[in-house]
Parts: C-alpha cells; structure tokens; sequence
C-alpha cells in the first residue's frame, strides 16, 4: 500500500490512479494529519508527499514492521510525470529493502 499526500484533489487523483494501474493498493489524503492518523492502522509500504509538505512529516512517519521509518518520497513537479514517479517509488522501495 502507498499513502498518497496532496492537499490539491487534481494532483492527487493522477498518482491515485498511475498507481492503481502499477496494482499498488492506495490511500489519498488531503491532508498530513488526516495521514498519520490513518497509517498506524495502514501500514504503508511508502508514502508519497509534495515536496513542500514532506518537511512537516520527518520525525513523525510511522515505523514498518522491523522498526524502521517508512520511507517518505516527496513529490516534485518533475515527478509527477507517470514514469518518473514510478521510477522514483521503486527506487525508494529498492533502498529502504536493501537497507535491511
């Protein structure tokens, strides 16, 4: 599962469905705060997040199974582009797997 955050319900609908197409199951919210309070019970395997907001969240993210953050991939403009955005969750998936 990845967590979706984007105050901007256009922006958030794009990576909802890229992401729905890759058969990631996903969880939109418009807000930081609606997120975490969600993602105790989630789990999510990443959360992605405008570059802007993705400040906020350090030091707040959930951990995974193993204790460890779950990793935050924060959004540019760049990034929304379907392949980059792909290529950029499944970099920080690779990495935070490696890592353990």
């Amino acid at each position: 599962m990845v967590v979706v955050i984007d105050g901007d319900a256009r922006r958030r609908d794009i990576s909802e469905a890229i992401l729905a197409k890759l058969h990631f199951a996903v969880a939109p919210f418009e807000s930081a705060d609606k997120a975490l309070a969600a993602m105790h019970a989630l789990r999510p395997e990443a959360i992605l997040v405008r570059a802007d907001a993705a400040e906020a969240l350090r030091g707040r993210l959930p951990y995974d199974r193993d204790g460890r953050a779950i990793p935050l991939l924060p959004i540019t403009d760049d990034a929304a582009e379907p392949s980059a955005l792909v290529e950029a969750l499944r970099r920080v998936l690779h990495e935070h797997w490696k890592s353990s």
